[in-house]
C-alpha cells in the first residue's frame, strides 16, 4: 500500500480514536448524570444523542433506520478510501483523513449506543447551533479543506 494511503488511513484512526475517547470521557466523568454545563456566555457542554445525519435530519427511529444509517456511512467511507489511493495533494490526504476518521467514529457510535454521541453546544445573538462532537468537527474541516483544495489547487492537466 503506498505511504500516502497509510498516512490517510493513520489520521483517521488517530480522528476516529480521539473522537471515541472524548466521547467516553463526557459520558462517564461529566454528563454522569447528565447536565448542562455553561462553560461560557456562548458554549455549553450538553449531551445529546442524534439518531439522524446532521443537525437530526432523517433521524431513525427504527433499528433497521440506524442500519442504513450505518450501511451509508460505510459505502461512503469506501468512497473516500478509493480517492485515498488516488490522492497525491498533501491537503487531500488529510482532509480526506479527517473525514474518513470522523465517519467511523460516527458509525462506531450508532453501532454501540445506537446514536451518535453529541456534547458542543455552541449559541450567540439568539442563534442556536445544534449540538456537535470532534468527528463532525473533522468531517466539516475535511470537506473546507477539500473544497479549499479546489478552488486554490494548480490544475495539473492544464
Amino acid at each position: 500500500m503506498p505511504k500516502h494511503v497509510w498516512q490517510g488511513l493513520g489520521l483517521a484512526t488517530l480522528v476516529a480514536a480521539l473522537d471515541q475517547l472524548s466521547k467516553w470521557f463526557i459520558v462517564a466523568h461529566i454528563m454522569n448524570p447528565p447536565v448542562q454545563i455553561e462553560v461560557t456566555s456562548f458554549f455549553n457542554l450538553v449531551l445529546a444523542h442524534n439518531r439522524g445525519v446532521s443537525f437530526g435530519m432523517f433521524a431513525a427511529g427504527s433499528e433497521l433506520g440506524k442500519w442504513m444509517l450505518v450501511g451509508l456511512a460505510l459505502m461512503i467511507s469506501g468512497f473516500l478510501v478509493r480517492w485515498l489511493f488516488q490522492s497525491s495533494s498533501p491537503y487531500s490526504i488529510i482532509a480526506l483523513g479527517l473525514i474518513l476518521g470522523g465517519a467511523v467514529g460516527n458509525v462506531i457510535d450508532r453501532v454501540l449506543v445506537g446514536a451518535v454521541v453529541d456534547f458542543l453546544d455552541f449559541h450567540a445573538f439568539g442563534t442556536h447551533w445544534p449540538a456537535f462532537n470532534v468527528a463532525d468537527t473533522t468531517i466539516f474541516l475535511g470537506a473546507a479543506g477539500l473544497i479549499f483544495e479546489s478552488f486554490f489547487s494548480k490544475d495539473e492537466a492544464a
